[in-house]
């Protein structure tokens, strides 16, 4: 990988999805359901798919195998999400987060099978203290005294965690054929899909709307803010991965938590607990090694 381009999108992503996670609580905090949210991000894809046309000058792949592996990686990433969000009403985040932080281990295993990817000694170093990193720095201490309870969460995060693994390996393996825009379009366009099963999905999306009068609402222009940080982390991750191995863009996708906590140290005055110090020495690490 000669070419530094995947480096300076994929930090690009970091960044962007790490200010993402810093302030995603605004929205739990303010009382928006998770589906609303759902609906913003959504929403959000459309200025970074109009950003996509216009250095792609118009031009979208619609041929059906370009269709197909557009649906792939936009469904695949946007029914993720709505899984996720069910997911969170049966077990606590402290939980589900380390668990489907661990998605790159799915798009390395694919990578290295069906594209016969392989890294350095020193990306391979990376990689392992990259997962080791995710994982440390997705932990949250347990501040809900209410045990967890049933089976239905653990099937729910599973699931994200495959979808969001084979996800990457799509994009990949997409950028093979397909130009990142064409593919970034296909993923807003699957992600718009979505919205009416987002809005009726428990029917709390149709109470906030009614309630608030529609979608022109600070609320919900608020989230819409917010989650246009994790589109624009999107669309450099589809470049990421059109310029680099998948098997070493995919750990590194995953270190957006320290760029979280360092901005909890800054901004919030929050002290990082001993393992977040740790996660936050093996991101150091492994950026360094992954970067060779």
């Amino acid at each position: 990988m000669k070419n530094k381009l995947w480096l300076l999108f994929i930090l690009i992503t970091v960044c962007t999805w790490g200010v993402w996670g810093a302030f995603s609580g605004y929205q739990i905090q303010h009382g928006i359901p998770d589906t609303v949210v759902y609906i913003a991000w959504a929403l959000s894809m459309i200025p970074c798919a109009i950003v996509a046309l216009i250095i792609n000058k118009g031009k979208v792949q619609h041929d059906w195998k370009s269709i197909g592996l557009g649906l792939a990686v936009g469904l695949l990433g946007a029914g993720g999400q709505l899984i996720l969000f069910k997911a969170l009403t049966q077990g606590p985040s402290y939980i589900i987060y380390p668990f489907i932080s661990m998605s790159p281990v799915i798009v390395i295993t694919l990578a290295a099978i069906f594209l016969k990817e392989r890294a350095s000694k020193w990306q391979i170093a990376g990689i392992v203290v990259a997962l080791a990193a995710i994982l440390l720095l997705s932990l949250e201490s347990n501040s809900d005294s209410s045990p967890v309870s049933g089976w239905l969460w653990m099937v729910l995060a599973i699931l994200v965690l495959l979808a969001w693994g084979i996800q990457g390996f799509f994009m990949k393996f997409a950028n093979n054929s397909m130009d990142a825009e064409s593919i970034f379009v296909w993923m807003a366009v699957w992600g718009l899909v979505l919205i009416p099963v987002a809005y009726f999905m428990d029917g709390s999306a149709a109470e906030f709307f009614a309630r608030e009068g529609g979608v022109v609402t600070t609320q919900f222009w608020s989230s819409f803010g917010i989650q246009i940080l994790n589109s624009i982390g999107a669309l450099t991750l589809v470049y990421a991965y059109r310029y680099g191995k998948a098997v070493v863009v995919s750990p590194m996708e995953g270190l957006s938590p320290m760029v979280t906590v360092l901005l909890s140290l800054i901004i919030l005055s929050v002290i990082p607990n001993p393992i977040q110090i740790a996660g936050l020495v093996c991101a150091a690490f492994a950026m360094y090694a992954l970067s060779k």
